[in-house]
């Protein structure tokens, strides 16, 4: 039983640490880059919903779904 629990705690303290996501940092200033372009071009309603279909993306990337 005393097994167990380490691994538990060791499980724990693993999953503690921050990740650092330099990829997902990328993409958002990639796509943000992008859609600030689009609207400065004139296409205002592609920019906005890049905007927001990204947002939504990276937000479900980000919490892991």
């Amino acid at each position: 039983m005393h097994e167990d629990f380490g691994l538990w705690e060791r499980e724990l303290k693993e999953s503690a640490k921050p990740a650092r996501d330099y990829p997902a940092l990328l993409v958002t200033a990639a796509v943000a880059a992008g859609c600030a372009i689009l609207i400065t071009l004139g296409e205002v309603a592609f920019g906005i919903a890049g905007l927001i279909v990204s947002g939504a993306i990276l937000t479900l990337w980000r919490v892991g779904m």
